[in-house]
């Protein structure tokens, strides 16, 4: 399985768009609906990647799912506890987890995309999944590919449909 982590704007994107209820996840191919509930979807079926996070990924995305709109998304406490329960069942299944970053970070301008560097600098991962310009224009930082929500399920979906054949 390879290491991924995942930005904190796809794992809230996965949940908030309009048609993506997150008890429901496509698990591509067939591609469809939103790149960031399809970036979930593969990483639940565990099949090629293991996904990592960190706590500090963990409490921004509670950070912004409870927040007041527009910054937030006013989501009740027990609503985004559970959402976060899921994310580390997916993590755990997959062969990944939540790190603790032993190693600061500061090649991005943002504090807050720093923290997910750091996230992939602790578990060794090769690719980080990312719609932040900022982090994607880092791409490749340390040897590892930064890729859109889009470009991650598009290769997936082009890896599992040559594996078919």
């Amino acid at each position: 399985m390879l290491p991924v982590v995942v930005d904190i704007n796809i794992l809230v994107g996965a949940v908030t768009g309009a048609m993506n209820p997150f008890h429901s996840w496509p698990s591509p191919p067939p591609v469809r609906g939103s790149p960031s509930a399809n970036v979930i979807g593969i990483l639940n079926d565990a099949r090629e990647f293991s996904l990592f996070l960190s706590e500090h990924v963990l409490a921004n995305t509670v950070r912004v799912l409870v927040g007041t709109p527009p910054v937030g998304f006013g989501w009740e406490i027990e609503r985004v506890e559970a959402y976060l329960a899921l994310l580390v069942d997916i993590a755990d299944a997959s062969g990944g987890g939540v790190v603790e970053p032993a190693v600061t970070v500061t090649d991005c301008d943002d504090f807050e995309d720093n923290r997910i560097l750091e996230c992939a600098l602790a578990c060794g991962t090769v690719m980080i999944v990312s719609d932040d310009d900022d982090l994607l224009r880092l791409s490749p930082w340390r040897g590892c590919v930064i890729v859109t929500a889009a470009e991650f399920v598009g290769r997936t979906d082009a890896m599992r449909r040559a594996g078919r054949q």
